[in-house]
């Protein structure tokens, strides 16, 4: 009998990755997305190739079979994937979970119409508790009483961690636009008791009963590594994150960084000091692959998001905070990302007109959650003013 997974997102992330790990594990994987020319080659080649972006990989290429495709805009396509899927995947990027919310009630709804027991839905996106928030908006259209008490009973919305590098890839001239380059490291962590029915066997997915540590583990030590060196390397006109980290000096701050956040987690999680100081090492390995080319324009983008007060700037320095350690350089992060000055991203174009308008100060209060005055504030202040020369 054939498994059924639906994937959300057949982008780069989507088709190199959770897709792709699905595959793997025996499941028909139904890519939706909004893009005809993905959802067309989906369904006419059936098929993929991943290509390994590392100087040895044990394995160069894997070829990804049993795909297909449907649109997003096709409520009754859609309707019908969701309603014969076993496990429901998303790599959207965490602004769009609103919108396909709604469709993903309607499949719920005529699931249990249909007498369809348990299904469970993993938001796979750089945000904290996603899977939850996604839980929360499907419930926005879901008024009947019958629906609630059916999703709460027979659908799960485990929440995840996920990482694994996905450049933009130039796919060879076979005539397959869905071919992608990855990284060989991946981790997919998804929260063991939020699941519903039978756990599902998937290569690759680690359960685990401490989701939050390695949640905060990822985002505060990867993601905040990977921000610095792109916000430090676009002040310096570098293009790539692999080139950035050639600049010693941008190369002891990126360091610098994911060792304060490492060691605010280690207080916090109980991590050991010596395992984590090798799980910074092997990211600073990944930033360095030469085989990635990382845009640091690309990896900046969004900057009002990454200043969030519990994302992977200002989660690290408040977490430092609490237990009185170093942040000096997760401040200076903070400043280089209120320096990204991109007229192609619109939160950039935001962050610049608030600063202008309100004041430095302000903003930092504002969006950081810094009270004008305090140590930080300065600090951070002093960074910016120093950055920008």
């Amino acid at each position: 009998m054939t498994k059924n997974a639906l994937h959300f997102g057949a982008g780069n992330i989507g088709r190199g990755f959770i897709g792709a790990l699905l595959s793997d594990s025996g499941y028909h994987v139904t890519f939706a997305d909004v893009v005809e020319g993905l959802i067309k080659a989906l369904n006419e080649h059936g098929e993929y190739v991943i290509t390994i972006l590392d100087v040895a990989p044990e394995e160069p290429t894997k070829k990804i079979t049993n795909v297909s495709g449907v649109l997003s805009s096709d409520p009754a396509a859609l309707t019908a994937a969701i309603l014969e899927s076993e496990i429901i995947t998303t790599a959207v990027g965490p602004n769009v979970l609103r919108i396909i919310s709604r469709s993903l009630a309607a499949g719920i709804t005529d699931r249990r119409k249909a007498g369809k027991e348990y299904l469970n839905i993993i938001a796979c996106e750089n945000m904290t508790g996603a899977s939850t928030h996604l839980k929360g908006e499907i419930l926005k259209h879901l008024p009947n009483s019958e629906d609630q008490e059916y999703l709460e009973k027979y659908v799960g919305f485990p929440n995840c961690a996920v990482d694994r590098i996905v450049p933009p890839f130039t796919p060879p001239a076979d005539g397959n636009i869905l071919s992608v380059g990855v990284e060989a490291f991946f981790e997919w962590i998804v929260e063991e008791p939020a699941f519903k029915g039978p756990r599902p066997e998937i290569h690759g997915m680690k359960l685990t009963n401490n989701l939050v540590a390695y949640v905060q583990r990822k985002l505060f030590t990867l993601n905040c590594g990977h921000a610095t060196t792109a916000y430090l390397g676009y002040l310096k006109k570098y293009k790539t994150v692999d080139e950035t980290l050639k600049d010693p000096a941008i190369e002891e701050t990126v360091y610098g960084v994911m060792k304060e956040s490492g060691d605010a987690l280690c207080k916090k999680h109980g991590f050991s000091p010596e395992e984590h100081a090798k799980y910074i090492e092997k990211i600073m390995n990944r930033f360095r692959n030469p085989y990635i080319k990382d845009d640091v324009a690309r990896v900046g983008r969004e900057p009002l998001r990454k200043l969030g007060p519990a994302d992977r700037l200002v989660g690290p320095a408040k977490m430092a905070d609490e237990y009185g350690l170093p942040k000096k350089n997760l401040l200076k992060a903070i400043a280089a990302c209120l320096l990204y000055d991109n007229s192609e991203d619109k939160q950039s174009v935001q962050l610049k007109k608030d600063i202008q308008e309100k004041g430095l100060e302000e903003v930092v209060e504002d969006v950081l959650g810094f009270k004008k005055g305090s140590e930080e504030s300065a600090l951070v202040l002093q960074a910016y003013k120093e950055l920008k020369g």
